[in-house]
């Protein structure tokens, strides 16, 4: 395999779209425009972004990736340790001269979630933090991770915190809590296995999935309180992401594999929930 293939399949492509268009949303829609903040901010939380925060899990994770059955595709790369130097310092070049030139483009308050989002990224999987080790505390990094492009997009653009602004970017870091918590169910076996812990190995399969369900529903009734016909619209978009979860609420600590399916759906889910936020954007931009 060849070095830009290794750090292609670290990066996870498929979930590139899930930081850079939360950011680009959020920039545009609050004042920014195409401008060179937009297409930098849009590239480094597209691909360099990614490859720091999976290349990071994946190079610290080893131990129990190896143990794990859905990892080596599209869920996650395993890589031979003699590869782990080069994807740190892969991730590390690709993201220095972004964040340089972010950090010239934006004011303090910027640079301040951005510095909160890269300390999330790192926080989350290197040793010596390993905040994934930490339940509870591991699914509010995690969300972390996916809702921060966003809070960097207000920011940069230095738009004033509306009431819908505030309930979207609520609701979307609970929707990053209840898919981090839903995700880590199917990975109890080997995260045991490992050594790791986690909220799901912590309180166990059944409660965290009630618990992630609860946290969709909870995602979308705090858009209902929205101005913006719109906006309560979109909290409709949290129901496929509950009943996808719930539905393995009978699971015990021998069958947790099965949640495997519902992430499987949950990945592709994510495409479909994000063209329909992206129509009901249009249609809000546009006054249809």
């Amino acid at each position: 395999m060849s070095t830009l293939s290794l750090l292609t399949r670290t990066s996870r492509p498929v979930s590139w779209v899930n930081t850079a268009f939360p950011f680009g949303a959020a920039y545009l829609l609050t004042g920014g425009g195409v401008d060179a903040a937009f297409l930098i901010g849009c590239l480094f939380f597209l691909i360099p972004y990614n490859l720091a925060m999976y290349g990071i899990n994946d190079v610290f994770d080893y131990s129990s990736d190896i143990r794990n059955p859905r990892k080596g595709g599209i869920e996650g790369h395993v890589t031979a340790p003699r590869h782990h130097r080069t994807i740190l310092a892969a991730a590390a070049v690709s993201c220095l001269p972004f964040l340089a030139a972010l950090v010239i483009l934006g004011d303090w308050r910027a640079n301040f979630v951005l510095a909160i989002s890269m300390f999330a990224v790192v926080a989350y999987s290197a040793r010596g933090l390993r905040f994934k080790e930490i339940p509870f505390l591991d699914a509010v990094t995690s969300s972390t991770h996916f809702s921060s492009p966003a809070w960097y997009g207000l920011a940069l653009t230095g738009a004033p915190l509306t009431r819908d602004t505030v309930l979207i970017c609520a609701a979307f870091f609970i929707w990053g809590v209840a898919s981090q918590a839903f995700g880590a169910v199917q990975d109890i076996g080997p995260d045991r296995a490992g050594g790791l812990q986690s909220i799901a190995t912590v309180i166990g399969a059944r409660p965290t999935v009630w618990l992630a369900g609860a946290a969709y529903l909870i995602a979308g009734v705090l858009l209902l309180y929205a101005d913006s016909f719109f906006v309560r619209i979109a909290a409709m978009l949290a129901v496929p992401y509950a009943l996808n979860t719930v539905r393995f609420a009978g699971l015990t600590e021998e069958s947790v594999e099965r949640a495997r399916a519902g992430w499987r759906v949950f990945l592709w889910l994510n495409y479909v929930v994000g063209f329909c936020v992206t129509m009901l954007m249009i249609a809000s931009a546009t006054g249809v």
